[in-house]
C-alpha cells in the first residue's frame, strides 16, 4: 500500500502516545480515521491536534470510547464505524492500544496481571476478529499489530518481573507471524505486520497506572505504595529509610524520564511504522535500541537473561534498569 490517501484506518489507543501520532500522520496523508481509546478527553485532544495541523475538512475523523479488552465494546466500536463512515470496507487496522503493569504473579493481583494481558493481547485478537470481514472486503488492506522488543526479549532488567506485558507481547508477535500464512491462503490481498518498538517516549507509565487503579489522581494510594515496596524489595533495594513521599517522588520521576528521555519520540515511531507499511515489511523494528537488542538476542540467545547481557545492552543503548 504505497499511499494512505482516500483510505480508512482504525487506530486503537488513539488518545495518546504512538496511537495519537499515527492518527495525526495518517490524517495528514489524506486518510480517514476511526480511533478508539478509553479516554474521551485524550481523543478530543488528538482530534484538535489534527485540525490545528491544517488537515482537510473533507477528512473524516471519528472517536469512539472503547476498552479493547472487552469484545462487546470492540463490536460496538466496529458497528459505530460502519455507521459513521458509511462503509463495509476497511483498509488499515492499527492494533496499537496497550498498557503496562501487573508485572509479577507474586506482588501484583490477578486482576492487574490480566488487565495488562487482556488489553495488550486480547485487544489485538478481538479487533482482528471484529474487523477482518471489513478488511477482506477492501481491494487491499493491512493489519499492523504492535508488539514490543519485549515480544522477543522478556525483560526490562535483572530482578524486575515483567511477566504480564512480556507474555502478551510474545503472543502478539506469534499471532502476527501465524496470521501472515493464514492470510496468504485465505485473503492474499490482506497483509500483516508486527511492530516491535524499543523505548518510545510516551505516557504509558502514568496512563497504565490510571487504568490499573481506575483513578485520575497523580498520587498513589496505600495499595499501590505497598506493591511498589514489594517490587523494589524483591529487586534488592533497601527501603528501610525510604518514606511513602520518597516513593511518590520516585514514581513521578520514572514517569517523567520514560516520556522525556526516550531515544525515540512517539512521532518518530509513527513515521517508522507507516514507512514500514508502505515498504511492505512484515517485521518493523522501531528505534536503534530495538535493532541493537534484536541483534544481540539473535547472536547469543542462551545469554539473553544474564546480568552481563543487560549490562552490555545498556552500555550500547543507554537504557536504564526498568527503563
Amino acid at each position: 500500500m504505497q499511499t494512505f490517501a482516500g483510505r480508512l484506518a482504525v487506530v486503537t489507543g488513539g488518545g495518546s502516545g504512538m496511537g495519537r501520532e499515527l492518527v495525526r500522520q495518517l490524517v495528514a496523508e489524506g486518510c480517514d480515521v476511526a480511533m478508539c481509546d478509553v479516554s474521551a478527553p485524550g481523543m478530543t485532544e488528538t482530534l484538535e491536534l489534527c485540525r490545528s495541523q491544517g488537515s482537510s475538512p473533507d477528512i473524516r475523523i471519528t472517536s469512539h470510547v472503547a476498552d479493547v479488552s472487552e469484545e462487546a465494546q470492540v463490536l460496538r466500536f466496529r458497528d459505530a464505524l460502519t455507521r459513521d463512515h458509511d462503509t463495509d470496507k476497511l483498509h488499515l487496522l492499527f492494533n496499537n492500544a496497550g498498557i503496562g503493569g501487573g508485572g509479577s504473579l507474586f506482588s501484583n493481583s490477578r486482576a492487574q496481571w490480566e488487565k495488562t494481558f487482556n488489553i495488550c493481547w486480547g485487544g489485538v485478537y478481538f479487533c482482528t476478529r471484529a474487523f477482518l470481514p471489513m478488511l477482506v472486503q477492501a481491494d487491499e488492506a493491512h493489519i499492523v499489530n504492535t508488539s514490543s522488543v519485549n515480544g522477543f526479549w522478556a525483560s526490562i532488567g535483572p530482578n524486575i518481573p515483567h511477566t504480564a506485558y512480556c507474555a502478551a507481547k510474545f503472543a502478539v508477535k506469534g499471532f502476527s507471524e501465524a496470521l501472515i500464512a493464514d492470510l496468504q491462503v485465505n485473503a492474499p490481498h490482506v497483509k500483516c505486520s508486527v511492530v516491535m518498538p524499543g523505548h518510545i517516549g510516551t505516557s504509558i507509565v502514568s496512563n497504565s497506572r490510571r487504568i490499573q487503579y481506575a483513578t485520575q489522581s497523580d498520587v498513589m494510594n496505600a495499595e499501590e505504595l505497598a506493591q511498589m515496596r514489594v517490587r523494589l524489595a524483591a529487586s534488592g533495594r533497601d527501603l528501610s529509610q525510604v518514606s511513602d513521599a520518597d516513593l511518590q517522588a520516585l514514581y513521578r520521576e520514572r514517569a517523567r524520564q520514560f516520556l522525556e528521555n526516550a531515544p525515540t519520540t512517539a512521532a518518530a515511531a509513527a513515521t517508522i511504522i507507516l514507512d514500514g507499511v508502505k515498504a511492505g515489511r512484515w517485521r518493523i523494528l522501531v528505534g536503534t535500541d530495538a535493532h541493537e537488542l534484536d541483534a544481540m538476542v539473535r547472536q547469543a540467545p542462551d545469554e539473553a537473561y544474564d546480568a552481563a547481557f543487560f549490562e552490555s545492552f545498556t552500555a550500547k543503548s543507554g537504557w536504564r534498569v526498568g527503563r
